[in-house]
């Protein structure tokens, strides 16, 4: 499950929205349609949608209507549309917000995060997750391999949530990078390697041969779950 269903036909766009959001720790999934956005939802899920109105095709507006006479996930709609019936439209339709576009970044991720506060219950908060013989408790930072407990350091455990929370993907260097350490970040890149190679002594059978984070070379790496 994404955090995050982006429907927007504008690639440019999405692609510069995805990036930030997922900078901001969300992950993303991307539709380019109202068709492509249903299909999705008809085999996955979202904690929330964010729905461009002016959609080749099924346009946002009867996506939101689609979406409401099955679940009750919430819609932030997006549009240059900023007009008084248009914003009525969405909201009686059942979106919880309206955004304008040209999109303010950080207005779009702050009414995200309020969102996601609202929806989030404190089990939800504190989850534990499974991923073959190791087990995270995201709250309390613990890991534990067949049971037995594993000292992570933060980055170390970082690393981890990130790769179980996207198995099987090939996740590029730079994005690894500033996910963990920041785009900002005044370390070397130098520093990722060092800390998969101490990270793989403490997950892997045999970290000089390791299973679960592959090496994609020129690339990144890619995690699976054993």
């Amino acid at each position: 499950m994404y955090d995050i269903l982006l429907v927007e036909d504008q690639e440019e766009l999405a692609g510069l929205i995805r990036l930030f959001l997922e900078q901001e720790g969300f992950r993303v999934f991307h539709a380019a349609s109202g068709e492509d956005a249903m299909e999705y939802l008809a085999n996955d899920t979202a904690k929330l949608v964010l729905l461009d109105i002016m959609l080749p095709g099924m346009d946002g507006f009867a996506v939101c209507r689609a979406i409401r006479e099955k679940w009750s996930i919430p819609v932030l709609i997006m549009s240059a549309r900023s007009d008084k019936e248009n914003k009525l439209n969405g909201y009686e339709l059942g979106a919880d917000d309206y955004v304008e576009k040209p999109v303010d970044m950080d207005i779009l991720s702050a009414k995200i995060k309020a969102h996601f506060q609202r929806i989030c219950s404190p089990a939800e908060k504190m989850p534990v997750i499974i991923s073959g013989s190791l087990t995270l408790e995201p709250e309390a930072h613990k890991v534990y391999k067949k049971g037995i407990p594993i000292e992570l350091n933060a980055k170390e455990y970082g690393l981890l949530l990130l790769f179980v929370e996207n198995p099987s993907k090939t996740l590029h260097k730079d994005y690894i990078f500033n996910h963990i350490w920041g785009i900002d970040s005044d370390s070397e890149n130098q520093t990722l390697t060092v800390h998969i190679k101490m990270l793989r002594s403490k997950i892997e059978e045999n970290p000089r041969k390791p299973e679960r984070i592959q090496t994609v070379w020129g690339i990144g790496y890619r995690y699976e779950e054993i």
